[in-house]
């Protein structure tokens, strides 16, 4: 059997049972947006890269208001989450030229949520090919592009976006 290193996941197997609280309202709560990787902060929603991504560009977009479900959201919240989902794709269209993406929710536990108790939309890149048989033999997931390369490629971006959360 063959072995990858990715030391960082020890890290994030010793913090899960560390961490107190949300990981969404922890973040927030940084003074500086790079060591959580936030890339923008609207009026209601903040854009993130996700710590454990499935591809590079991997975001997650999430109200500031600690709530577990879209339903509960006021409108003008959603509506900038919306513009903000809208946007993100496209910046992430622009830098990585990505053929299609998943995109969506997971709402309670039952669906898969790791974080049940503050939604949270996700945004993924995808390619044609960029799951091999790593995951399904290996049971290991390879990414080509660490966070802090993602980051420094992608904030610049986020950076140009209006405080409505849109680009143009």
């Amino acid at each position: 059997m063959k072995y990858i290193a990715a030391p960082w996941r020890a890290d994030y197997v010793k913090k899960v049972f560390e961490m107190k609280g949300c990981v969404f309202c922890r973040a927030l709560k940084s003074e500086i947006d790079k060591d959580v990787h936030i890339l923008y902060r609207g009026r209601y929603n903040f854009v993130m890269l996700n710590r454990y991504p499935y591809n590079p560009g991997h975001l997650m977009i999430a109200p500031f208001g600690h709530c577990d479900s879209i339903e509960k959201a006021e409108k003008d919240s959603s509506d900038e989450m919306m513009d903000l989902i809208k946007n993100s794709m496209s910046l992430l269209r622009d830098h990585y030229s990505p053929q299609g993406f998943n995109t969506g929710m997971n709402i309670g536990r039952s669906s898969g949520a790791g974080v049940e108790s503050h939604y949270h939309f996700h945004i993924i890149p995808r390619w044609i090919g960029d799951s091999n048989f790593m995951p399904i033999i290996g049971q290991t997931k390879v990414v080509i592009e660490d966070l802090d390369t993602t980051y420094s490629d992608l904030k610049p971006l986020f950076d140009e976006m209006k405080g409505d959360g849109n680009t143009r």
